[in-house]
């Protein structure tokens, strides 16, 4: 158990209510129980408060009346950040790997820091470095003369190839295969040429990867991952591009080969990004969009089709095959009114 006095030290919040109760777990409002703390970071929420379970919440000053009697408010300005604090500190995840396993294979030049662990089935290639506190998580391959900073650990399964590099304090998910070839290839009279790939991934620190992501190595120059950028699971990042420090990207965004993407930007699921285009700080694109061009000002951006009735698509469907006709029929009557006008006869407008 952790003392509500603790956390509220923690992220520099108002105590109303028991300092001294004992809170060890995080979880929702309607399902929170004795010994939890929750959150509300949306008012429409709000009516759970009243009847939440939870031994303590973190709240904004204005919804502390509508707290439940006998429930500890911790009072903040953001309560989502400080439930992500909180949610570091009593986080029980268990370690990615806790010894070197007897099945690991090391290469005897492969050089390994302090307080590193390596899970069943490893395999550390010649001349890979890791930092101090590295854990590596069962099946995971680290390829030759890759480089993985201090205190980042890899799950079950990821895959380095050669040459890659990790930043400090990174989170790489199952199944996630860094630094393997882009797509580049030459076509000789309709038989494809391959182009080898002889660059890397360079990835900064405090960055987080998803589960079965895909990141290209450069085909010349190196494909770069910036600090603090978070990449959801079955993402595919393309040669050659860099995306800025601070960038998030949703389940299923792809970007191909040589784009550039800004800091902070904000990339949603399912979006596609074209290729040799660049997109500015802080933008952020909805859902299921495709980026066709290089967006130069900060801004929200959308081009994908919300859902509809199926009735309403299909009216929307057979309108939208109409278009080139209708815009034949528009062009033809400016054509018509500007030889009206040319012809000095104006267009009636009486009945």
């Amino acid at each position: 158990m952790t003392l509500l006095s603790e956390l509220a030290a923690l992220v520099n919040a108002t105590l109303i209510g028991d300092a001294a109760c004992g809170v060890s777990v995080v979880a929702t409002l309607e399902h929170a129980t004795p010994g939890a703390i929750s959150f509300l970071a949306n008012s429409k929420y709000r009516k759970f408060l009243s009847q939440t379970q939870a031994s303590a919440v973190l709240v904004k000053a204005d919804d502390v009346p509508f707290v439940a009697p006998g429930v500890t408010s911790l009072v903040v300005a953001d309560p989502y950040v400080a439930f992500a604090l909180v949610a570091q500190f009593l986080d029980s995840t268990p370690a990615v790997a806790t010894a070197i396993a007897p099945s690991a294979i090391i290469d005897p030049s492969a050089v390994l820091g302090k307080g590193c662990a390596v899970g069943p089935n490893v395999v550390i290639a010649a001349n890979a470095v890791l930092g101090d506190n590295v854990q590596l998580g069962a099946g995971t391959v680290v390829g030759q003369g890759a480089r993985i900073g201090d205190g980042s650990r890899l799950w079950a399964n990821v895959t380095l190839y050669h040459k890659v590099v990790i930043g400090k304090d990174c989170l790489i998910h199952s199944g996630a295969v860094i630094g393997s070839d882009g797509f580049g290839f030459a076509n000789k009279a309709g038989t494809w040429l391959k182009i080898p790939q002889t660059g890397t991934v360079l990835i900064g620190d405090n960055c987080e990867i998803g589960a079965n992501t895909t990141i290209d190595r450069g085909a010349i120059d190196d494909t770069v991952i910036g600090n603090n950028v978070i990449i959801d699971n079955l993402c595919q990042i393309a040669h050659n591009v860099q995306i800025g420090d601070h960038t998030a990207m949703a389940g299923s965004a792809s970007v191909a080969g040589s784009t550039r993407v800004g800091r902070y930007c904000v990339i949603g699921g399912g979006v596609g990004v074209n290729g040799h285009i660049e997109i500015a700080d802080g933008v952020q694109i909805t859902g299921m969009s495709m980026v066709t061009r290089s967006l130069t000002e900060k801004g929200v951006y959308s081009s994908g089709i919300p859902a509809a009735t199926n009735a309403e698509w299909r009216r929307n469907t057979a309108r939208l095959r109409q278009v080139e006709q209708l815009f034949a029929r528009v062009k033809q009557l400016e054509q018509q009114l500007l030889q009206l006008s040319n012809d000095g006869q104006a267009p009636s407008t009486e009945d």
